[in-house]
């Protein structure tokens, strides 16, 4: 075994046992353990460590853990997870407020409120998706390539939480899924929408999308407008229209 010094940093303190946050503290290790495990034996999920070091250099989380090292884990910085990529997600049951949001803002959100842990891995592996969770053993799973630990409880404020992290402000196309199917709206003739919705509603719109999957209709009315203001307050950004 290896005996360590171990120091999390900002929101990570938050997986720890009160008297280990905010403070340096030894711990020993299996033989041979990485990073990695360590981390994840004191309560910390691999996915929400950010920038690390090792006797003050730079490490990763491969690193075997060798008596007397001095382990810093650092928290994501905001944007830290970003790409050039638009990230698809999939949300566990827990977080249906959170997927129907960023349906809003048009990214791609697999969600069911029956979806098993497993069937959320291989989703996940199998669609290159980011796991959404607050369930920290499932971002434990070394499946796990890409996840985030939602630390909010609120879905505006677990929106802002992601938002920030993935760097989606600039890639948001708010109002183009379906915030039932998460299929792509596509753009319908008023004469084909007039038969799937209310006359006086066919009549004071003049511009349609149709849902490809389920075929709802959506249109820029009242509740468009609330939901837009929503979203607007939650980030404390203007949110285009469409």
């Amino acid at each position: 075994m290896a005996t360590a010094t171990f120091r999390f940093h900002g929101e990570l303190a938050e997986f720890l046992a009160r008297e280990r946050r905010g403070v340096a503290f030894d711990q020993a290790c299996a033989r041979a353990a990485t990073v990695k495990h360590a981390i994840e034996s004191l309560g910390v999920p691999h996915t929400e460590a950010g920038r690390l070091t090792v006797n003050g250099q730079p490490a990763t989380l491969a690193r075997i853990v060798r008596e007397g090292d001095v382990i810093e884990v650092f928290p994501h910085e905001p944007a830290d997870a970003a790409t050039d990529d638009r990230p698809d997600f999939v949300a566990d049951a827990h977080l249906g407020g959170l997927a129907r949001m960023l349906r809003m803002l048009g990214f791609d959100t697999l969600y069911d409120n029956a979806i098993a842990d497993r069937e959320i891995l291989e989703l996940a592996a199998r669609e290159r998706r980011v796991i959404l969770t607050r369930d920290r053993e499932l971002l434990k799973c070394r499946e796990v390539m890409h996840g985030c630990f939602v630390h909010a409880r609120k879905p505006e404020v677990q929106l802002k939480e992601v938002v920030a992290r993935y760097d989606l402000a600039r890639r948001m196309r708010p109002f183009t899924l379906c915030l039932h199917c998460n299929l792509r709206l596509e753009a319908v003739e008023r004469s084909v929408a007039k038969e799937r919705v209310p006359e006086r509603i066919a009549l004071r719109y003049t511009e349609f999308m149709r849902c490809r999957g389920c075929e709802g209709i959506y249109w820029q009315g009242s509740h468009w407008e609330r939901m837009r203001e929503m979203l607007g307050v939650s980030l404390a950004i203007p949110i285009p229209a469409l």
